[in-house]
């Protein structure tokens, strides 16, 4: 992808994605992150959340695969940053449902780059603002 190929106002494909309690274990077990109230109910409300929530970095995670998907290599991916605004909870029933959009905010033809705002949302709320990645363009 070029810069002549991007322009302000390009909307990266919506991705949707699903979460299961298994999900969080095996994310658990492979990030070392065992912090209870990502696997056990029960801590997870003793200390005021609604249920068992997505780890943040998961949540980053999936928002950063679809930027590097857009992008065509994940080595494209110059910096990404974001804020955790809300938590991603993830009932024992049912999975979570994890939506990420993307927009073309700025160009700068000189160095080759383009900022990518996302927009990425759980239960109708946004879990992450500020989320801005920028991306290398041939």
């Amino acid at each position: 992808m070029s810069v002549e190929d991007v322009q302000v106002g390009t909307e990266l494909p919506l991705a949707r994605y699903e979460l299961s309690r298994e999900d969080l274990a095996a994310y658990a077990e492979a990030s070392g992150d065992r912090n209870p109230i990502h696997l056990d109910e029960a801590t997870a409300r003793s200390v005021g959340l609604p249920d068992v929530i997505a780890h943040g970095m998961l949540t980053m995670g999936l928002a950063g695969t679809v930027v590097a998907d857009w992008a065509g290599d994940p080595t494209r991916v110059l910096s990404f940053g974001t804020k955790f605004t809300a938590p991603v909870v993830v009932p024992a029933d049912a999975p979570a449902v994890v939506e990420v959009t993307g927009t073309v905010v700025a160009l700068d033809p000189a160095a080759g780059t383009a900022e990518v705002d996302l927009t990425v949302t759980s239960a109708g709320a946004k879990v992450l603002t500020r989320a801005r990645a920028v991306v290398g363009l041939t």
